[in-house]
Formats: C-alpha cells, sequence, structure tokens
C-alpha cells in the first residue's frame, strides 16, 4: 500500500511539474507557415543544423530564410515573454515578445525592425511583424 501511496505521490508530483511550465513549447502558425519550438527553462532543443553547438533554448524555422536560434529571454511572467534570436549565421538577431492568448494560442510580435525574411520569387521579404499561433499537436 505504501508503494501505491508514493507512486501515486511521485506521479502527481511530476505533473505539477510539467504543468507549471508554460514556457517549454512547440507552436507552429498555418497562416505563416512557422514553427517555433521553445524550453526557456533548460536548454534541451536540438536545433536543426546545429548539432555541433548542442542544445539550445529553441528555434524558429517554416517558411522562413534560414533557422533562427534563440539567444537570449527573460520570461515576464506565465503568459508574457521576449526572446531574442539570431540567424543561423549569427549576423542578425530580432527580438520578439510571445504572449498567451488563450490555453492554446499565442500572439508573437517583432520588437523594432523586422529581420526575419523569407525567400519569394527571387527576392527576400519581411514577415509579418505579428502574427498568431497555435499549440502544435
Amino acid at each position: 500500500m505504501k508503494k501505491i501511496a508514493t507512486l501515486a505521490l511521485m506521479f502527481l508530483v511530476t505533473a505539477a511539474c510539467i504543468a507549471q511550465q508554460p514556457w517549454k513549447l512547440q507552436l507552429t502558425s498555418p497562416e505563416e507557415k512557422i514553427n517555433l519550438r521553445l524550453d526557456l527553462y533548460e536548454e534541451s532543443i536540438e536545433v536543426p543544423g546545429f548539432e555541433s553547438f548542442g542544445p539550445m533554448n529553441g528555434y524558429m524555422d517554416g517558411n522562413i530564410y534560414g533557422v533562427w536560434y534563440v539567444v537570449g529571454f527573460d520570461i515576464k511572467d506565465d503568459k508574457h515573454a521576449a526572446i531574442t534570436i539570431a540567424n543561423e549565421l549569427g549576423s542578425e538577431d530580432q527580438k520578439l515578445t510571445l504572449i498567451q492568448d488563450s490555453d492554446s494560442t499565442y500572439q508573437l510580435k517583432f520588437v523594432g525592425y523586422n529581420a526575419v525574411k523569407r525567400a519569394q520569387g527571387k527576392k527576400l521579404v519581411k514577415i509579418p511583424s505579428e502574427f498568431k499561433m497555435e499549440i502544435q499537436k
């Protein structure tokens, strides 16, 4: 009986710890076809093309030019985070804010000049400076 009670308690503690990590998630924007994968608690995410650098706090990829990886962040609270990403060359960085709207949707807003672009035809064009993201299923 003690083993069952101990096991149940361990399960509840683990579930509570997981539930209290709102900044460990995978988001996608179906309209923009952009993905954002984050773990702002520990460097646990392998960034495609950057495996030799080891785990990082996250990255953005999809319908954008290259892969942008997380270089800094500030968790404001459970619903607001400020994140800095850099392009794969490290030549440009971009600040953004991520705000949770509901249990499954977030609003991503680029701060200042938007350096993140996508290839359109033979040109690089800026992506929208604000768009909705959803938890990836």
